[in-house]
């Protein structure tokens, strides 16, 4: 099987599924996709062409009857020029010099970060210099629980035992990646004198401020020029004229986004507020685009390559003022293999390769599997992994994966990625709910944009040998059918995809599902419009190795969230081991009701209680940080070492790794005396 019309040429194969998808779309298709997709975005010069395609709130249902019978794959003329993508580009060595790459933004060794438009992906792919071109993941929206809405501050400030070693993180840059805006006007963030603690906010989507290129053509690349960087004296006399203006200092000097609780806000606070883990760090922060209107989403990327550029920026700044640098990302994605080879995780490895470095990441939210109660549904974003054995050829393996239904229509795109070893061979079927098998699709083969006959379409890859990591690869998509005439939904029910061993040396298979957050979008018709997650059935779904693929990466400290006051893990806190069976998590730390600044609320309503791995992941940062101040020199693998050494057990646990809370609970004091014992040997060896 393959499709009848490769635009993309010969070299098809060096793109990745996803991105063969998307540019054997049409462009009004891509278009609206680029709402729901984070690493496409319309031409910023042509948005008012597209400005009058239909949102997907607003476009009505096309009738079945209105639909071809020939439901076979439709064929272009020719590729857009007009929509633009974000991708990973792996090169290869080609003698000497340096290959060119269209849209170029940053470069990591093998590794190239462009914004490229879909018509350039063929010539880039015919380069031989290039191996692989991948698309930028989609970085879930981070959903902690909100517990308490307006508590009291915090009873006592985070501190650790150790002062006189660590200063309070004093000497070192604490970094976080976020969304959702920085208050840092907020009183958890203003030194004794009245100013503020942070030191620059890259404001990836923002407008008011140049952009950190045009600030400084000469310390930051090219990669660095969109958005806006607000620095430090503009923030202090924002917060000096607020009085006399009447108005918040973030309305005076203002982010893209600035929610009400939001997220960035509550994670700085609780690794470098003053009621902080580390409260004399100076703190910068990078703000991710992720704007809440569709049309804005159409014109914005907000995907894994730009982790990277955040990630790079906040390293370039700690060289810029001599101070080692602790990052925490509450962000993650559930795409790729799960074994540290995405992309992103291969850059920000090579990124840590220099001392003093650290990057903390939020194990994710997906641990939860079933209902605590008959009204919990806390399960739908839980049940993300299936995994399992085939023992022999000619046996079969069905995975349930279920698209909800209930009056609701969902007009996301879903994504079931199935990774399996080298040495076996597996085709793949489709079932749609009410349909008939589609397939099966053997190794090497593929199906792409076939309509079903109810509209909504689908693609089927089965593709060997990974160039990331060697392993073999299915991905399915199901998605909704875009046009001006309006959009059909995915098919509510149990899909079921279905595993043929074609030839078994291991048999053993994973798979996640890469799917939108919950996120109402209107109604289409009768029925409300969801881009909604899909899930596992309650009998595929496996609970294990539910980790964030951005938590994977082999030099990341990846937390999971520990609930102190009983003693045990969240239930919601998502699980290791990774795919190739390595220790992640590494550590749990406090992520459960969680009192921290509340952001952007006013100066009567101070600070919120949240829930989540996006809780836990700063405070393991703030100690981080802590060690660094003891000990700028450390390496990430050697913060890593000491923190697995220094944690201990849950109660009834042993010192042994387990696969919801690591090698056990966090111990800020241990972990910043085992820091300095590190120096003094150093100070020791001849």
């Amino acid at each position: 099987m393959a499709d009848r019309k490769a635009l993309l040429g010969p070299d098809v194969r060096k793109l990745q599924p996803r991105l063969r998808m998307v540019a054997n779309g049409s462009t009004e298709v891509n278009a609206i996709r680029s709402e729901q997709s984070a690493a496409l975005s319309v031409d910023p010069q042509r948005q008012a062409d597209y400005e009058a395609l239909p949102t997907i709130a607003l476009a009505p249902p096309v009738a079945r009857q209105d639909l071809p019978k020939n439901v076979v794959r439709g064929e272009l003329d020719s590729i857009t020029p007009d929509i633009f993508v974000n991708v990973f580009v792996e090169t290869v060595a080609a003698g000497e010099g340096r290959v060119e790459i269209s849209g170029e933004t940053a470069r990591k060794r093998e590794l190239v970060t462009a914004t490229m438009s879909l018509a350039e992906l063929r010539p880039t792919a015919e380069k031989p210099e290039v191996a692989w071109i991948e698309a930028g993941e989609s970085l879930a929206t981070p959903r902690p629980r909100v517990e308490s809405a307006t508590p009291a501050a915090p009873k006592t400030a985070r501190r650790v035992a150790g002062a006189e070693r660590h200063h309070g993180g004093a000497g070192v840059l604490f970094g976080v990646i976020d969304v959702a805006g920085f208050d840092f006007a907020h009183p958890d963030f203003l030194d004794p004198a009245g100013t503020t603690r942070f030191v620059r906010i890259w404001d990836q989507g923002g407008t008011s401020r140049p952009n950190p290129h045009e600030r400084d053509a000469a310390r930051y690349d090219a990669e660095f020029d969109y958005g806006s960087e607000i620095r430090a004296d503009e923030m202090n006399a924002a917060i000096a004229a607020a009085a006399a203006q009447h108005l918040p200092a973030t309305e005076l000097e203002p982010q893209s986004q600035m929610e009400t609780g939001s997220h960035g806000t509550h994670v700085t606070s609780i690794a470098a507020g003053n009621y902080g883990v580390a409260p004399q760090a100076r703190i910068a922060a990078v703000l991710i685009s992720l704007p809440d209107e569709d049309l804005e989403r159409r014109r914005s990327f907000y995907d894994s390559t730009r982790i990277a550029h955040a990630v790079d920026y906040l390293f370039a700044l700690g060289d810029e003022l001599g101070l080692p640098v602790s990052i925490n990302i509450s962000l993650g994605t559930n795409g790729h293999a799960h074994d540290g080879s995405a992309p992103v995780s291969r850059w920000i490895d090579a990124a840590l390769s220099v001392p003093g470095r650290c990057v903390t990441v939020a194990a994710g939210n997906a641990g939860q599997e079933r209902g605590e109660a008959p009204d919990d549904v806390g399960f739908i974003m839980g049940r993300i992994h299936t995994s399992g054995r085939i023992p022999a050829r000619d046996l079969d393996a069905v995975v349930e994966w279920v698209v909800v239904g209930n009056g609701i229509v969902d007009v996301s795109e879903n994504e079931f990625e199935i990774w399996y070893g080298p040495q076996d061979r597996l085709a793949v079927s489709l079932r749609p709910p009410s349909g008939t098998w589609i397939g099966p699709v053997e190794p090497g083969e593929f199906i792409e944009n076939q309509r079903l006959r109810d509209g909504s379409m689908i693609s089927i890859y089965n593709e060997l040998y990974h160039p990331a990591n060697g392993a073999n690869y299915i991905g399915c998509y199901l998605s909704p059918f875009f046009s001006r005439a309006g959009i059909v939904g995915i098919p509510a029910g149990t899909w079921q995809v279905r595993l043929h061993a074609r030839e078994v040396r291991n048999g053993q298979y994973h798979g996640w599902i890469e799917r939108d957050d919950p996120r109402r979008l209107g109604r289409i018709g009768p029925r409300e419009a969801w881009s909604f997650p899909s899930f596992f059935s309650q009998a595929s779904n496996v609970d294990n190795t539910s980790i964030s693929s951005l938590a994977c990466g082999v030099g990341v400290v990846a937390v999971a969230n520990l609930d102190e006051p009983k003693e045990r893990i969240n239930i919601s806190s998502s699980q290791g081991p990774t795919r190739d069976g390595r220790s992640k998590p590494d550590v749990a730390a406090p992520g459960t009701d969680i009192v921290a600044a509340k952001g952007f609320a006013g100066p009567t309503d101070l600070w919120v209680g949240m829930t989540g791995t996006s809780m836990a992941s700063p405070y393991c940062a703030g100690v981080a940080a802590l060690m660094l101040a003891t000990q700028p020199k450390l390496t990430a693998a050697q913060i890593e070492g000491i923190i697995q050494r220094t944690s201990r057990p849950l109660p009834g646990g042993d010192f042994a790794w387990v696969n919801d809370a690591g090698f056990g609970r966090i111990d800020a004091a241990a972990c910043v005396a085992e820091a300095a014992s590190v120096n003094n040997r150093r100070d020791r060896t001849p």
